[in-house]
């Protein structure tokens, strides 16, 4: 279990750093916040059982791959696909497996991008190439993920079909939430980028010599 605290730490540090990079380089952090946990040995050994892939640690280790996760959550869509190639650009994370549930949602409306990864945890006497999931998505998202998991839970899994059908309803609004704020944030950026190229002309040192040859073609 120390290991896998230790792999989240890993990854923790990580982001952390790009974070902090991104935001020096660009003006602006795509990760608007992250949580993660290690399963507990109750719930390791509930999957274990369930996955039937025996009991023994080197078993566990290999065949549950989710025992240490990450949630990223991001503002906006293109942030997801951003904070993913900059993780699995790192030379020492080896990507397992990813599922990508937005541009493919669950039957149910679910949306996340899903990471597999394995990373190295130095230890004093050895190496230890760990499993850590990590899930993206936006806010939005995220929300919607949370009330279905207690909605599940509530119903002791057997949720009546007009609420579920309502949920699938709701995850087609968060959806269009989504893209529109998307596309307000590609529109300010704009905005913005103009704003600066019209502060750059105007505190150029040609601004004067410009401004008489526009006067002379007058």
């Amino acid at each position: 279990m120390m290991t896998y605290k230790f792999a989240i730490d890993e990854v923790n540090t990580k982001l952390n750093i790009l974070k902090e990079e991104f935001q020096y380089i660009h003006d602006y952090n795509p990760i608007e916040h992250s949580i993660s946990r290690v399963k507990s040995p109750e719930s390791i050994l509930k999957k274990a059982y369930r996955k039937n892939c025996g009991l023994s640690l080197a078993a566990i280790k290999e065949n549950i791959q989710d025992i240490a996760g990450i949630r990223i959550t991001c503002s906006f869509i293109s942030d997801i696909y951003k904070v993913s190639e900059m993780i699995t650009k790192q030379r020492d994370i080896t990507v397992i497996e990813r599922k990508d549930y937005i541009q493919n949602p669950k039957p149910n409306g679910y949306q996340s991008l899903h990471l597999i990864i394995k990373i190295p945890v130095f230890m004093s006497d050895r190496v230890e190439h760990t499993f850590v999931e990590i899930q993206i998505r936006t806010i939005a998202m995220d929300f919607w993920a949370s009330l279905e998991h207690k909605i599940y839970y509530k119903f002791n899994k057997e949720v009546p079909e007009r609420i579920t059908r309502e949920l699938k309803e709701a995850a087609v609004s968060a959806t269009e939430l989504d893209k529109k704020m998307e596309r307000l944030h590609e529109e300010v950026k704009v905005i913005k980028n103009m704003e600066n190229e019209e502060q750059h002309i105007s505190n150029s040192p040609m601004n004067g010599e410009i401004r008489q040859l526009i006067g002379l073609l007058k």
